[in-house]
């Protein structure tokens, strides 16, 4: 009996289309590729990097813009069994040098414009071959693709067998990379894929970087196994969103987006006549904006949680209550619980860590085996690092970090708990509670405010306004009133720039 192919890419290939000839990329600069294009390109791609020496297991590294190429290189690694290592393009020397040196890549696919940086770094690391990869089709990679045969059978992986290592933003010491099986990556398409109800003839609005696992793993993934065509955009603009709503039916997005959105004088119930999802994900949701949108489109937005080290844990539901300021209940086949440092299941309503189990949570940090042990407890549960509060009925309400924890004069301060009474105030639009030292309490709740244009909200109204609402302990000792928070390319909020920045 012929061994089952649990080839991530061998999985999408048996749910494509059986007309070749269906869109699967319509990319926003006029090119677009077929599922059969698909298929062949990620073959040629598949086949350039075996010829370049890349065998199972290796890692291709790939810090490149958003294109269809992009794809078709991810597929291709894939097919040929290697280990797919995307970088944040906003990376710079030193970062793209760290994972470089740490993941020992046979094959570096860059920009053109990184040329001479990349070379210039992997002059360091033994082994590793530098090639161009343009967003419009240029690029070494592209020509060697374009003479490679069209035919390449997915190398036969294991459930167990590494596809992807991503590594975490690294807000604290150096990124560790996440080891993604393709086990993992099966297990978290197959359930969002039935979770969120993906039907034939849905058409996915792709805005999201695909270096991330938002945009790849979660966007580009669900559309793929569901045989869809992705309208794919390779940056986010509000004005042309709207425009391409009344073509899709699902779209996946972060809070800044649909910020932005709000902001579109065309953007109405009308423009949203085809779709059936609108998904956030990667920040937090402020309520206004969660209860802006409904008022405005009629639809309410599904939240959910997730993170680099397993894909998504939580969702609110498709069809059932999506309530605000949650990430709903555990997925299918995952297990969460909140719980105390000793991995004991703490009662509804009290703040714990957030902790979870299930086929899709990854296999570890990559060459770090004291580091993954020490982030899951003695039953196998990993410990995500947020803080969280589990309803009875079992919707969990993200607190924070545990590393943003403000613990002042011995009392714990959950940031986000002061967050949204700052942000409930008029002229508000946001605010970050951060700690910073301080000699007698140990760290000083401190908030970074942002108004909105011409309000008058001054240090004394937000102090009064926390004071009127909440303990003593956890009134702001300090307030800055900023223009923006800092945030990173998938707009969460970086509060260790905060504290570097307001740190005397």
């Amino acid at each position: 009996m012929s061994q089952t192919n649990d080839n991530l890419y061998q999985h999408f290939a048996d749910r494509f289309p059986a007309d070749a000839s269906a869109v699967c990329l319509d990319g926003s600069d006029g090119r677009s590729l077929t599922y059969g294009e698909l298929a062949a390109q990620s073959a040629r791609y598949a086949s350039v990097l075996a010829s370049l020496g890349v065998q199972p297991g290796d890692r291709v590294a790939a810090q490149v813009d958003k294109s269809l190429e992009a794809v078709c290189l991810y597929l291709g690694c894939l097919r040929a069994g290697a280990v797919f290592l995307p970088m944040n393009t906003a990376y710079q020397q030193g970062e793209v040098a760290h994972l470089l040196g740490d993941a020992r890549p046979v094959v570096f696919a860059v920009r053109p414009a990184l040329q001479a940086m990349a070379r210039e770094v992997a002059a360091g690391v033994p082994g590793v071959q530098v090639l161009t990869l343009g967003d419009d089709g240029s690029g070494e990679l592209a020509a060697l693709a374009e003479a490679a045969p069209t035919d390449f059978a997915p190398v036969q992986r294991s459930r167990s067998d590494l596809a992807a290592i991503l590594y975490t933003s690294g807000t604290t010491g150096k990124p560790k990379g996440a080891m993604l099986t393709h086990g993992n990556l099966l297990a978290g398409v197959s359930t969002l894929h039935a979770f969120w109800r993906f039907v034939p003839g849905d058409v996915l609005l792709h805005v999201l970087p695909i270096f991330h696992i938002h945009g790849l793993f979660v966007a580009l993934h669900c559309a793929l196994w569901n045989g869809s065509t992705i309208r794919f955009e390779l940056r986010f603009d509000a004005t042309r969103v709207v425009r391409l709503l009344p073509q899709s039916t699902v779209f996946m997005g972060v809070p800044t987006h649909y910020v932005r959105l709000l902001d579109e004088p065309g953007f109405d119930a009308e423009a949203c006549r085809t779709m059936r999802l609108f998904v956030s994900g990667s920040a937090p949701l402020l309520p206004d904006t969660f209860q802006r949108f409904a008022e405005r489109t009629g639809h309410t937005i599904l939240e959910r949680y997730g993170m680099t080290e397993g894909g998504m844990f939580t969702s609110n539901p498709y069809a059932g209550e999506r309530r605000c300021g949650t990430v709903g209940q555990a997925l299918p086949g995952v297990s969460v619980r909140v719980a105390d440092e000793a991995g004991n299941a703490l009662p509804a309503g009290t703040v714990g860590g957030i902790q979870v189990k299930g086929a899709n949570v990854f296999a570890g940090y990559w060459q770090l085996p004291e580091k993954t042990a020490e982030e899951h407890t003695a039953d196998g549960y990993f410990k995500t690092g947020d803080l969280g509060v589990m309803a009875a009925d079992g919707y969990v309400n993200i607190v924070g970090r545990s590393k943003d924890l403000v613990i002042s004069g011995g009392l714990n301060v959950y940031p986000k708990e002061v967050e949204e009474v700052i942000d409930d105030m008029p002229g508000v639009v946001e605010s970050a509670v951060i700690g910073l030292p301080h000699a007698d309490l140990g760290e000083a709740v401190t908030a970074v405010v942002v108004c909105r244009p011409g309000a008058a909200v001054s240090e004394a109204d937000v102090v009064a306004h926390v004071k009127a609402r909440l303990a003593g302990f956890k009134v702001p000792r300090a307030v800055h009133v900023v223009e923006d928070l800092p945030r990173n390319t998938m707009g969460k909020v970086q509060k260790n720039l905060l504290r570097a920045q307001f740190t005397a």
